[in-house]
């Protein structure tokens, strides 16, 4: 796979009003953007450390993906997402490897990004994403 960077890590927490003066006030960094993503039922916060974005999820409804992590395994760490040029190829060559996949291709993400997921139970435990600029 044709990575670049990793992009962002993705951490789950129960409330963005309760988590984002952590980030600010705490460790010093500044949320840049917050944004809804409706077909995920969350909303984002973002933050910059040098290269890598730091993204709290919060869950828009109990439904939501994110809800049900919170609920199984508490706030914390959700994901790692890499940086590529070309979601669509990472997956075909990690269906090619036999990893599980959760998409079968890219779709929209925050930020405009394309986005896939690789399913953690072939990756480690790890939920890992793959994205690159829209188009």
């Amino acid at each position: 796979m044709n990575l670049t960077h990793i992009e962002h890590l993705g951490i789950a927490v129960k409330s963005l009003e309760t988590a984002i003066p952590y980030y600010e006030k705490v460790l010093g960094l500044k949320c840049y953007n917050i944004e809804e993503v409706a077909d995920q039922k969350v909303k984002t916060a973002f933050f910059k450390i040098g290269q890598t974005k730091i993204e709290l999820l919060e869950p828009t409804c109990p439904e939501s993906t994110i809800a049900g992590f919170i609920e199984k395994r508490g706030e914390g760490i959700h994901h790692i997402a890499f940086a590529t040029d070309d979601v669509a190829a990472c997956l075909a060559e990690a269906e090619s490897k036999e990893i599980r996949t959760i998409d079968k291709a890219p779709r929209a993400g925050a930020e405009g990004l394309k986005i896939a997921f690789l399913h953690p139970k072939s990756t480690m435990g790890v939920l890992t994403e793959l994205c690159m600029k829209g188009e």
